[in-house]
């Protein structure tokens, strides 16, 4: 079972033959999914650890008037989606996890790691101290994500996430559609195109289809 899921953030200091043990241990598998096919839905109970092992997946949730909101994107493999809830002791989700690409998900039964009992070994503690650094992890981007929602305006979100998620080639190629990215920054997808346009005829950045290259940084940081 072995992949490059084996460098995730979960199995920190751990070498594959470790890693083997553990899955083969937990009785994990690898599972398929097709684009847009749901990997769990809003109310469905918590049941594993899911590991995005290829493809990608976003995390979703709608509001009462049906209003999509994007809350996550994930394409590295070897990233966990989900997991809070299990550990939170929820007995439902409140999100919803989909293919955003044909993906292979991981999926490690919640038991072997919430419910160590008596068998606990090093390996797991490894696991769950590893888990710990994930949660921080995910803290600092929640908080990052707070930052360009409560940004008054459209244009202020758009420089704030371009702000947090640039590379050293001073670009962002993003990794959602455009509908998707408008629904990140709670955002209707004709505004959001309207912006971008009027940010790059501003000078402040160019779009090459899903880069967003900047050309005025200084500019970027005090809108």
């Amino acid at each position: 079972m072995s992949g490059s899921y084996t460098q995730s953030p979960l199995f920190r200091g751990m070498t594959e033959e470790e890693i083997e043990l553990c899955l083969k241990e937990a009785k994990a598998d690898i599972v398929g999914f097709r684009k847009g096919e749901m990997i769990f839905n809003q109310g469905d109970t918590p049941r594993y650890i899911t590991m995005l092992i290829e493809g990608s997946v976003s995390i979703g949730n709608d509001s009462m008037s049906g209003k999509r909101s994007i809350l996550g994107m994930f394409s590295n493999p070897g990233e966990l989606f989900g997991e809070v809830f299990l550990f939170l002791n929820y007995n439902e989700y409140v999100n919803y996890a989909y293919a955003g690409s044909p993906s292979k998900i991981l999926e490690i039964p919640k038991e072997y790691l919430t419910k160590p009992g008596a068998n606990s070994s090093p390996l797991k503690s490894k696991m769950l101290s590893n888990m710990l650094t994930i949660f921080a992890e995910r803290t600092y981007y929640l908080n990052n994500r707070l930052q360009v929602l409560s940004c008054s305006t459209l244009r202020q979100k758009i420089a704030r996430f371009i702000l947090q998620n640039m590379n050293e080639r001073d670009r962002v190629t993003l990794k959602m559609s455009r509908e998707e990215f408008a629904d990140f920054l709670n955002a209707a997808r004709p505004s959001l195109s309207r912006e971008l346009m009027k940010m790059q005829d501003d000078g402040f950045i160019k779009v090459v289809r899903k880069d967003l290259i900047v050309k005025n940084l200084e500019g970027l940081k005090s809108i």
